[in-house]
């Protein structure tokens, strides 16, 4: 007799596992016909798979995210998107922070479950987000930033989901999928099309981020 395939394992296995293949496929061609470097395929491709693994609750989402991150700061670097390039080095410190967190952080030194963030947290991070969206605007006004503004918030709500994430709390999947929704627009009219695209598989990986952890939570 046939069984059907769990909804559940199609959101979070099949569909994410459609999304990186494409995700290949995209980057390979973008390299081939000269519209991406070899880095930003490579970087297009760690990205995406990097992402697949979070979703899996995967411990191997750190080490290709040192990987990923690195490669991004050059990049961003090179496109005078420096409160993006700076992130970078706070995702990595923040990867090696989560990598020891996922393994160790949960009771008794065991492997960490996924929980929520209190109402007090959020309010802390909400404001957090700001302050830091204005004092980066101003410093990248400063430094001749391409888009401060912009560049300023997205970085803020990144880095306030990347420390939410490394601490494995449902609600930094709103927060990527906030900034993903900014990131991809803002990467067009930068001309990065192929990491914009990126982004907007960010997007769908997201999503499935938050209904497989959703279902994940500890009380």
């Amino acid at each position: 007799m046939e069984t059907e395939m769990p909804a559940s394992r199609v959101q979070t296995v099949f569909v994410p596992a459609i999304l990186v293949l494409a995700t290949i496929a995209i980057a390979w061609t973008a390299w081939f016909t000269g519209n991406a470097s070899a880095l930003e395929a490579g970087a297009f491709v760690s990205g995406a798979i990097c992402v697949w693994l979070v979703v899996r609750q995967s411990i191997w989402n750190f080490p290709l995210g040192l990987l990923n991150v690195a490669a991004y700061a050059w990049i961003f670097y090179e496109y005078r998107l420096y409160a993006d390039a700076g992130l970078q080095v706070i995702y990595f410190v923040l990867n090696l922070a989560g990598w020891y967190l996922w393994l160790f952080g949960g009771k008794d030194r065991t492997e960490l479950k996924v929980s929520r963030i209190s109402v007090r947290e959020m309010v802390l991070t909400a404001l957090g987000i700001a302050a830091s969206t204005l004092a980066l605007r101003w410093v990248l006004i400063k430094v001749g930033g391409s888009a401060p503004f912009w560049d300023g918030l997205t970085a803020s709500i990144s880095l306030a989901a990347q420390w939410l994430q490394s601490r494995k709390k449902l609600e930094c999947w709103h927060l990527w999928i906030l900034a993903d929704l900014i990131y991809v627009p803002l990467y067009v009219t930068r001309e990065l099309n192929l990491t914009a695209l990126l982004y907007a598989v960010f997007l769908g990986l997201a999503t499935m981020g938050l209904l497989a952890w959703r279902k994940a939570v500890t009380p």
